[in-house]
């Protein structure tokens, strides 16, 4: 493709983006809730806020923009312990905004006030990816809101405090200093990425305090620690999936993959993927890494296209989707596309729309995937749409929590209660059960683009049957 054609693509997914951004838009299959209020911007240089300012039990809102006065004056009211004002302010903000996972989680703590609680807390990335931010988010506060409301842990009910750590590994690390340092915290959900998983995870392991990632799927975080966990697949599960429907459904035994080498989940992917297609009996003829200066999708779609690919393997991070985009674009449907759960988001429905109808994705969960299960129902009741893996996922992980502190709740009691060869747990996705390493024993969920109408962008992700 002439370098003329690829710059006119990307201009055009460029003004797309540009579009998205401003206007925002309503996507409850991916986000979960309406997006357009709850975006901050990225933290820009010399606009970094303390650690104490990244850690709220309701006293400060993260999701920082145009929120509602009511929601403003409880967290006032949340300042100044002035509780009962904290939950009527907090009950008249989510009946403006219900899809506010944030509001839900103060509200709960506000009806605790200064009464005993179990405290747990999350780390995510609220300056960097918002969005992935209030999915996870939304997945806790379900949990917390229903054992509350159903009397508690044996009687006492469950306090949540949200960590805003950036997806930053160094101040994931921080972050988690603090918390070790804070007696009260039994346990932590989080962090996201696995970049930020790994560094923090050393402190956690050495302040013996649990944490249990709903979202990090590197494999370098199998056997990383006795307080290590995670409720979702590793990579390996996603590339074994992903590898077996390409060799053996789709009948094709020479693929190219994408990846950044400056990402561990991205990398994971890779390996992954590369071992597993030559157990299948095929081959990954080429690797092109997104994170290279000279980095060119119509060069490398060109190239892939020559070597005789059959197939074009999406191993993208957050930081370098626009550049699966790119590819996506550019690929014009000619070859067939695969790629990890970080491509699963509304935008990639949104930029790639026609151009990514048939890719298949591994996720860890999908809303459509288990029709016996209650979880979407009752979330669909609680936000008032569809949440997505990120959310179920977490839910999972807050109730892994919630059934370790039955147990026992202490720190200690915890970490022993989910090595507990007997320790089981019914989540969102199934059994919860943590294998030796961390992991849970869990499926991967692939799914498709198709054109639909769920998602109001023209194209919907939906199981591949």
């Amino acid at each position: 493709m002439s370098q003329k054609n690829e710059t006119t693509i990307l201009a055009l997914a460029l003004l797309l983006t540009v579009g998205i951004v401003s206007g925002g838009f309503w996507w409850f299959s991916n986000n979960g809730a309406k997006i357009g209020n709850n975006i901050i911007p990225n933290q820009q240089p010399g606009n970094n806020p303390s650690l104490q300012d990244r850690i709220s039990f309701g006293e400060k809102s993260f999701t920082q923009g145009d929120i509602s006065a009511v929601k403003k004056e409880g967290v006032q009211a949340i300042v100044t312990k002035s509780y009962d004002k904290a939950i009527a302010n907090f009950t008249a903000a989510l009946k403006l905004n219900r899809n506010d996972p944030e509001a839900l989680i103060f509200l709960n703590n506000a009806r605790i006030g200064s009464s005993k609680s179990y405290t747990i807390m999350t780390s995510v990335p609220f300056g960097t990816d918002p969005n992935a931010a209030l999915e996870i988010l939304r997945g806790i506060a379900q949990a917390q809101n229903q054992v509350n409301s159903s009397g508690g842990i044996k009687g006492v009910p469950l306090r949540v405090g949200i960590a805003n750590d950036d997806d930053n590994p160094e101040i994931a690390k921080q972050i988690a200093s603090t918390l070790v340092s804070n007696s009260e915290v039994l346990g932590v959900v989080g962090p996201n990425t696995s970049d930020s998983t790994l560094a923090a995870g050393t402190i956690y392991t050495s302040g013996q305090l649990v944490a249990i990632s709903p979202t990090s799927t590197s494999v370098k975080i199998s056997n990383f620690s006795r307080y290590v966990f995670r409720t979702v697949p590793s990579d390996f599960m996603a590339a074994r999936s992903l590898a077996n429907y390409m060799v053996r459904t789709l009948q094709k035994k020479n693929a190219v993959i994408f990846f950044n080498s400056q990402s561990n989940y991205s990398q994971s992917l890779k390996s992954e993927f590369v071992s597993s297609v030559s157990l299948e009996g095929g081959q990954v003829a080429s690797e092109f890494d997104f994170s290279k200066a000279d980095f060119s999708a119509a060069k490398s779609v060109e190239q892939a296209t020559k070597q005789g690919a059959e197939v074009l393997m999406l191993a993208a991070n957050t930081q370098t989707l626009d550049k699966a985009l790119q590819v996506i674009q550019i690929n014009q449907k000619k070859l067939t596309l695969l790629a990890g759960d970080d491509v699963y988001t509304a935008k990639t429905l949104e930029i790639g729309r026609e151009q990514a109808v048939g890719m298949v994705v591994a996720v860890p969960w999908h809303i459509d995937g288990d029709p016996k299960s209650d979880f979407p129902q009752k979330s669909r009741q609680l936000w008032g749409g569809d949440v997505s893996w990120r959310s179920a996922l977490s839910y999972d992980a807050t109730l892994a929590l919630i059934a370790a502190l039955e147990r026992n709740p202490t720190r200690s009691g915890v970490q022993q209660a989910l090595v507990s060869s007997d320790f089981s747990a019914t989540g969102a996705s199934g059994t919860i059960r943590f294998l030796t390493s961390g992991d849970r024993n869990a499926p991967v969920q692939l799914v498709k683009i198709v054109p639909g109408s769920r998602s109001r962008t023209g194209y919907d992700f939906e199981p591949v049957r």
